[in-house]
């Protein structure tokens, strides 16, 4: 197998058949985060700035556990039910990631999981000898 698949207690669990992420083996050092919706203590949030913390939590908890740091984070896709709340996104996002910019897509979609407001999932490389 050549996909190690990433689980930690500290995002929420796969609503479905996926994993919460996954690192390429053999020397690869990309983590692929599956989608995360804004899942908090078991809890669907629904405040869309609050959920755009919780889904961002969620990623950067499941690329730390496979030992990465935010800073690691290359891509992010972003995915909401109103795009009319781009602003608000993009005030948490920005407060998120300080100076670092990841490259992002951000688009509207006509249902989420769970009637969710908002997922977002990433990428990120993680390479320790570049430090």
């Amino acid at each position: 197998m050549s996909v190690e698949f990433i689980t930690t207690h500290k995002a929420p669990a796969a609503i479905g058949p996926y994993s919460q992420g996954t690192r390429g083996l053999k020397g690869a050092d990309t983590v692929l985060v599956s989608g995360q919706l804004p899942i908090k203590d078991g809890n669907l949030v629904t405040e869309v700035k609050e959920a755009t913390q919780t889904s961002l939590d969620n990623v950067l908890a499941i690329i730390e556990a496979a030992g990465g740091k935010l800073t690691d984070i290359a891509r992010v896709g972003v995915f909401v039910k109103d795009i009319a709340d781009f602003d608000a996104i993009n005030e948490v996002y920005t407060n998120f990631f300080g100076d670092h910019k990841p490259a992002r897509a951000l688009v509207q979609v006509a249902k989420l999981p769970k009637d969710a407001v908002i997922e977002i999932e990433a990428t990120a490389l993680i390479n320790d000898s570049l430090e």
